[in-house]
């Protein structure tokens, strides 16, 4: 007996009644894209190893204990399977000069790897859209992006998703609070856990984000960051939150969100769903100004952010969307010999006028048929028998009106079709 095989843990099938709140997804992300004029671009799934190494940083937990990497035994290259799409966009945008004539935004999607616990909302392969803006300095363009999304979820239908904002300055306010950050947590060892204790001298903001609930009093009344930043980076951040109160967005300030990744600077956010328990962040970044430069590139001012699109399709199945890009405009229902290769012509020369049609070609009885029919949630069935065939004729059926039939001459059904389900190209 053949040996039979199951997607590996945290790998997983998309199947078709899900697939569609993916399409309906990416048909409302891809218009709000191109409403802000951003260009999409395609990036490897593979990338060289210390491209993660030196952008993401050696001592988060992606890099330490996440990715997937190998070496090549063809060539002995390190490589490694994406963990998150900015280093790979950063690298392109360097390999190409695609900043060479002035400022670029850029947008991807895919799958994402990462060598997680498996929980709701959080899987080892994972999708992302990834939004980028290279070359533009002024807090302007970040509040484009996070306007952006909250245009996304307006659009989508989503409630309950709140904003939370902060500034993590630039690299030399890090290095003032990070020494006061380690005296603080020194004066308090005795309540960090493992966790915390490994972090301490090699990432110690990363333990800001535990959600520990015996280390929560001990972390709000840690020094805050915002203490310490910079004139010009505390000038960048209050400009930003007024240009987001002039638009009537709300949001938090969060003086402990700090984000995973090392390459940030300045503004991170967070956008945050109540309906998705602890894995309730359903897209976040911020401004990482000093990454293209760190990577190899011309320093460029930067942000961006990623959306978890599985997250994303949760919220939507609490919704119960109907999304009828997969459902047909026509069902050709047909039998008889002489049917058959007539219905397959009709189908084809419909989909010439842009209609979508199902076509039954597994023979089936009539009354099955029509039952299927009506399954597929097209507004009319095509009934073709062999004397329809021999006339050059169609039974018309209006499935969603009442049943009503009428008889269509072939050549003019794209029309009839047209006109009765209002279509538009």
């Amino acid at each position: 007996m053949a040996k039979k095989f199951q997607t590996l843990k945290g790998f997983y099938d998309v199947l078709p009644e899900r697939q569609s709140l993916w399409r309906h997804f990416e048909e409302k992300i891809l218009y709000i894209l191109d409403q802000y004029h951003y260009q999409e671009i395609g990036l490897p799934l593979v990338e060289p190893t210390g491209l993660f190494v030196e952008s993401v940083g050696s001592n988060t937990d992606i890099v330490e204990k996440e990715m997937y990497s190998w070496e090549d035994h063809l060539n002995r290259d390190k490589l490694t399977l994406r963990p998150e799409g900015t280093a790979g966009c950063v690298r392109a945008v360097i390999e190409n000069s695609l900043t060479y004539n002035g400022p670029v935004k850029l947008f991807y999607r895919g799958s994402m790897f990462r060598h997680e616990n498996v929980q709701k909302g959080r899987q080892r392969q994972f999708h992302q859209v990834g939004v980028e803006a290279f070359g533009l300095e002024n807090p302007e363009a970040d509040a484009e992006q996070i306007l952006l999304l909250a245009r996304l979820w307006n659009l989508l239908g989503l409630k309950s998703i709140t904003l939370e904002l902060n500034s993590i300055g630039d690299p030399n306010d890090r290095i003032i609070y990070r020494k006061k950050l380690i005296a603080y947590f020194e004066d308090n060892k005795k309540v960090l856990d493992d966790d915390a204790l490994r972090r301490l001298y090699d990432n110690p903001l990363r333990i800001l984000d535990s959600k520990n609930k015996q280390m929560q009093t001990m972390l709000n009344s840690a020094p805050k960051l915002l203490d310490f930043i910079s004139k010009e980076a505390k000038q960048h951040f209050d400009s930003l939150c007024n240009i987001l109160e002039e638009h009537n967005l709300e949001f938090k300030i969060n003086t402990r969100l700090v984000r995973g990744l090392d390459y940030y600077n300045r503004t991170v956010f967070e956008w945050v769903s109540k309906d998705l328990g602890s894995q309730g962040t359903i897209a976040g970044g911020g401004r990482y100004d000093y990454l293209v430069e760190r990577i190899g590139g011309n320093p460029t001012f930067a942000c961006g952010f990623a959306i978890g699109i599985e997250r994303i399709i949760l919220l939507l199945e609490d919704l119960k969307i109907e999304n009828n890009d997969v459902i047909p405009d026509a069902y050709i229902v047909n039998q008889g010999k002489g049917a058959k290769p007539f219905a397959f012509s009709v189908a084809e020369n419909l989909r010439n006028e842009g209609l979508k049609v199902s076509l039954n070609i597994e023979g089936s009885s009539f009354k099955s048929q029509m039952k299927k029919a009506d399954k597929s949630g097209a507004k009319v069935a095509l009934i073709i028998g062999d004397q329809e065939a021999e006339n050059k004729i169609i039974q018309v059926k209006l499935i969603r009106n009442d049943g009503i039939q009428e008889t269509v001459d072939e050549k003019k059904l794209s029309l009839f079709i047209k006109d009765k389900i209002n279509y538009e190209k």
